[in-house]
């Protein structure tokens, strides 16, 4: 098939290609926000206790997607022949306010196999572009098959006025070599123009679990795999069938979960209480005073269901969701007569923390292709030194302070240190603004006094102590 030549014919290629897969895309934010329909329960029964109980929602899909998005945090930008961190791409990175906008992009390519990541021109400040965060659910992209790079891609949104019955519609399409953005007026109507003339659109996907094919039809429609994977598509299933496990334990607690007794020749109005007041339905089964107009009534009783086989039941579904989501089970709930120890928690995350780190690998590689497009913005010529550029991501793994400080003082203290005491600070977790001011620090005491720090640190160093700049007295 040809590509478009006209503006808006991308549009409506872009358009027809985003609302074919809007609906699973909601279907999947749903099961995140706890909001999805109860499955697996018979529809009599359903509309017999709808009224009178709620759906007991489970939330793994959120557990599942935010135990992995919390280990997600970009520290900085550098490249490899650079002992600091790139200072201008951070600066841009934080005046765009990413530390928020990039967790947000990062939840929303977990739970809806992609986000977006959008660059534009700073009118107000040409040295600091616009980047934005942008959902799968108000943009598209197309992805060329032979370059696997953006090809034209299109964001709609909606903005809705208490005082206006119809809301306003707005687009932007992101091109090669321009930015064009509409409003809606019975048609797309062009507002604004920006003639970049970049070569490629400045709107980068941050995709979930991209694979090499392409496109595969199923009776639900076409499903992208090129456009990533959602992490919920292997837990909802098991979410389903406990979520009914548990409403059905609600309904067993409703109905059969109370000794139900009964009077063999006594009718409801036969019921009073020690006033000889008459007793309503419910007052007679939980009141402890109840007499009988009628002398000849005999009592029984039947025995109270045990919700024993619901809790078991549940617990294996979650030891499933533990398995196929790569938790420990500790973080389901699942918990044994003996605590674990701090070894035996730390190996129960490995699974964990190796599959963080490959989010790491991939979502970085978005992340620089976004800085590329900064720099390009910024100078109006490609910095083909930023094909090397790495993006540091905080540790995935969860050490305590004291192992850290450990490790680092053996690296560093050893007759020959392997790391230099940069690296030592970095290893800490300090970012590289506290490791400058350290730094800092450290030129202004030397400067103060030379000989005593120079002295120190031979002492210090032949003692196998670290002096008072050095990693052990941060951590401990």
């Amino acid at each position: 098939m040809a590509l478009p030549d006209k503006p808006e014919d991308w549009i409506t290629r872009l358009s027809l290609a985003h609302d074919a897969e809007i609906g699973e895309l909601e279907k999947l934010d749903g099961y995140y926000a706890g909001t999805q329909p109860l499955s697996y329960m018979h529809p009599e029964i359903l509309r017999e206790v709808a009224d009178r109980i709620r759906p007991v929602i489970i939330g793994w899909p959120r557990l599942v997607v935010d135990t992995v998005e919390e280990r997600l945090d970009i520290e900085g930008f550098r490249l490899p022949d650079e002992e600091a961190g790139d200072e201008d791409l951070w600066r841009v990175w934080q005046q765009n306010d990413l530390d928020e906008q990039s967790e947000m992009g990062h939840l929303d390519a977990l739970v809806m196999r992609r986000a977006y990541v959008a660059v534009g021109t700073n009118e107000d400040d040409p040295d600091t572009p616009l980047v934005t965060v942008e959902s799968p659910l108000e943009v598209f992209a197309e992805i060329d098959p032979r370059t696997r790079q953006t090809r034209a891609a299109l964001r709609r949104t909606q903005e809705t006025d208490s005082l206006v019955r119809t809301p306003e519609r707005y687009a932007t399409l992101y091109l090669p070599d321009q930015t064009i953005w509409y409003d809606w007026a019975g048609g797309w109507r062009e507002i604004d123009r920006d003639e970049h003339n970049l070569g490629v659109p400045p709107l980068v996907p941050l995709v979930n679990r991209p694979r090499l094919r392409q496109d595969r039809r199923t009776s639900t429609g076409t499903h992208r795999f090129h456009l990533g994977h959602s992490e919920l598509s292997p837990i909802i299933p098991l979410s389903d069938a406990a979520n009914k496990l548990a409403t059905d334990m609600m309904v067993a607690g409703e109905f059969v979960a109370i000794p139900l007794r009964g009077f063999f020749g006594v009718q409801p109005g036969d019921f009073e209480d020690e006033h000889g007041n008459k007793l309503t339905a419910l007052q007679a089964i939980l009141g402890r005073l109840l007499t009988l107009a009628r002398p000849d009534g005999k009592e029984f009783e039947f025995a109270a269901a045990r919700l024993d086989n619901f809790h078991q039941s549940i617990n294996a579904l979650a030891h499933l969701v533990a398995a196929v989501a790569g938790l420990p089970p500790h973080y389901l709930g699942l918990t044994t007569t003996n605590p674990a120890s701090a070894d035996a928690i730390r190996s129960a995350e490995s699974r964990l923390v190796k599959r963080v780190e490959r989010k790491q690998r991939s979502f970085g590689g978005t992340w620089k292709r976004v800085m590329q497009l900064v720099r390009r913005f910024q100078t109006g010529e490609w910095d083909p030194g930023l094909k090397q550029l790495e993006v540091d991501w905080r540790d995935a793994s969860t050490p305590t302070v004291a192992q850290k400080a450990d490790a680092v003082m053996k690296l560093y203290n050893l007759p020959k240190p392997i790391i230099t005491r940069r690296q030592a600070r970095e290893d800490l977790g300090y970012t590289d603004v506290q490791i400058q001011r350290m730094e800092a620090e450290d030129r202004a005491e030397a400067e103060a006094d030379p000989v005593g720090v120079i002295a120190r640190g031979l002492a210090d160093r032949e003692a196998g102590v670290p002096g008072p700049a050095e990693p052990a007295d941060v951590g401990s």
